[in-house]
């Protein structure tokens, strides 16, 4: 028999989207209820969001979706980042404030994104991490909606969703700026779905590009659409049809713009998130940011942890960086880690890279990565001084000096720093920023930062250099204990309902398991295709990071035109090394016995 396991009651710091009312489970009796445990920086979490906006759309009188933010970085615990959030990132359901992770602790969650799924009675009856679980939660929703509706236990009708005021500026959540030959700016007007040229000045409007609502359509500026764009890069003169490269982040696409006209095309990508190496230089997935660099363009793949090269000559691309492992590890380019990805700025023979997740800014040279400053995904801080010292938090762009040196937009510090290569110094030019997410150099040496949470783009007055020494942060999750010696990791993965495991492209499952520090891990380390492993836990460290990467390719089963399916999930899980502790650690990618729990 299968054990019942009773939802957790809802409490947290308190609400969005609800019109200042508190929910709790009783007031959603007779509804299927999705909770969707995410943090604002994690871009496998936006992936979610838009997965789940069909299932809004299509089951919203039978299924209420809860988002329960649950954040990694101190700037995600601040109210206000949370409310402009929700906003940037058009999250049109009900929101609990997850500060403390008390919910987090209560569904037993382990990664970012994690998803509970709660039946009409108010019984857990599945849980998954990861994305690509839309077509799984399609049928999962059938089966519970058949199965109330027939107990009479499932209660339609509209959900506690309530919108909030629509604001009336400008620009909305501005992502990223270049300067067009004319000398005015082009900027990604992110949650207005658009992009916005104004005059030098950075305020005086010369026009609009896109509709303003969230879509894919080529045309003309008026009937153009995009889905919260970012990066842009500017072309050499006469490289391809068009001027400037747009990162259609959500879209998964690259846009062209032909300035003369305000044409938009699409140039690269299929519109489908990247999940298999089958997809290699056809999908992409949440390009952040372009650059000229080396004669191509390069592309920050934020969402899946690489950059990418695209020629606009030929319409071709593929990897460049990376192996899609979310971690900091440098070297050989094909061999290294990286995590988010989201800025980039070109300087002659270096490519500047502001990794999000891992708090570091690093660079290319000669085919190799480095990192300047940055410690790992879990470290984080406002510290100056000596590189191998000072920390960021969640930068998310950078702008390369004519000195050499790099200014950083370290975006949930709220400030300008800056990196002088030649020092090997880190220090703070302006702290009093509201999410800047991007660095613009004009020719004329102005400094343009793009002030993302106030909405505007601001110019960076010369002032006084500071050394601030801030706190050293981690993020701070409950540790799963482990006994030292040998221990069994088990992925838990249920296929969804009328799907099964599908070998068409090589092995199912895959699993890699990496640690930091690495000598946690005595054996274990390594990619295999079952989603058990033995590891052993050196009893000499006493704590760290275990690093684990599943996914599972599955497929209709018995039926024409079978469509294929893929779920995928990084966890980063803390563990403690204490004598008597478990010697297993689960970690359900998609489990549908709540009695696993």
């Amino acid at each position: 028999m299968i054990t019942r396991v009773r939802a957790p009651e809802l409490r947290g710091r308190g609400w969005l989207n609800t019109g200042g009312r508190s929910l709790n489970l009783a007031d959603l009796r007779g509804k299927i209820v999705l909770l969707d445990f995410w943090t604002f920086c994690c871009v496998n979490c936006l992936h979610v969001l838009d997965e789940l906006r069909p299932l809004e759309e299509k089951y919203g009188d039978a299924l209420v979706v809860i988002g329960v933010h649950s954040p990694k970085f101190e700037h995600e615990r601040d109210p206000e980042a949370l409310a402009a959030a929700v906003e940037r990132y058009g999250v049109h359901h009900p929101v609990l404030d997850d500060a403390d992770l008390a919910m987090w602790q209560q569904y037993a969650a382990k990664a970012w994104p994690t998803l509970s799924v709660i039946d009409p009675e108010g019984y857990v009856v599945a849980s998954m991490a990861g994305e690509g679980h839309a077509e799984g939660l399609t049928r999962l929703l059938d089966e519970l909606i058949a199965t109330h509706e027939a107990k009479g236990t499932l209660h339609r009708g509209d959900g506690p969703y309530v919108p909030p005021p629509a604001p009336d500026t400008l620009l909305r959540f501005p992502g990223k700026a270049i300067e067009l030959p004319n000398g005015n700016l082009l900027v990604s007007d992110s949650a207005r779905h658009s992009l916005v040229e104004l005059a030098p000045d950075g305020e005086t409007p010369i026009r609009r590009i896109g509709t303003g609502d969230r879509g894919h359509t080529d045309g003309p500026p008026t009937a153009a659409s995009f889905s919260e764009p970012q990066g842009l890069c500017l072309l050499p003169a006469d490289t391809a049809g068009y001027d400037v490269v747009v990162a259609d982040t959500v879209n998964h696409l690259l846009r062209g713009l032909h300035l003369d006209t305000g044409e938009v095309t699409t140039i690269a990508g299929t519109g489908r998130p990247w999940r298999t190496a089958e997809d290699d230089g056809v999908s992409f997935s949440s390009p952040w940011d372009v650059a000229w660099f080396e004669g191509r363009v390069i592309v920050a793949m934020a969402g899946i942890h690489q950059l990418w090269w695209f020629d606009p000559a030929t319409g071709a691309s593929g990897v460049y960086a990376g192996t899609t492992v979310e971690a900091l590890r440098d070297g050989p380019l094909p061999d290294v880690w990286m995590a988010q990805p989201s800025g980039l700025s070109a300087d002659g023979d270096r490519l500047w890279i502001a990794d999000a997740e891992s708090s570091a800014v690093r660079w290319i040279e000669a085919g190799v990565l480095h990192t300047a400053v940055g410690q790992g995904l879990f470290d984080f801080g406002h510290v100056d001084g000596p590189a191998r010292d000072a920390l960021l938090q969640h930068p998310l762009g950078v702008g390369a000096l004519p000195d050499g040196s790099v200014l950083i937009a370290d975006t949930y510090n709220g400030a300008v720093r800056r990196f002088d290569p030649a020092t090997g110094v880190v220090s703070t030019l302006d702290s009093e920023l509201s999410e800047p997410s991007d660095i613009l150099v004009t020719r004329g040496g102005a400094v343009v930062v793009v002030e993302s949470g106030a909405h505007r783009l601001v110019r960076l007055a010369p002032g006084v250099v500071k050394t601030v020494t801030g706190e050293r942060r981690r993020t701070e999750r409950p540790a799963s204990p482990l006994a030292p010696g040998e221990v069994t990791l088990e992925v838990v993965f249920t296929p969804a309902p009328g799907q099964k495991l599908d070998a068409t492209y090589g092995p199912s499952t895959r699993l890699v398991v990496s640690a930091s520090p690495p000598e946690l891990l005595i054996e274990g380390e390594g990619t295999t295709t079952e989603l058990s492993r033995r590891l052993v836990l050196n009893p000499a460290v006493p704590e760290g990071i275990l690093q684990v990467v599943a996914q599972a390719a599955t497929c209709d089963a018995d039926v024409e035109h079978a469509a294929c399916h893929l779920t995928r999930q990084d966890w980063g899980v803390p563990v403690v090394i204490e004598a008597g502790a478990p010697r297993r650690l689960p970690l359900i990618l998609r489990g549908l016995d709540a009695g696993e729990r």
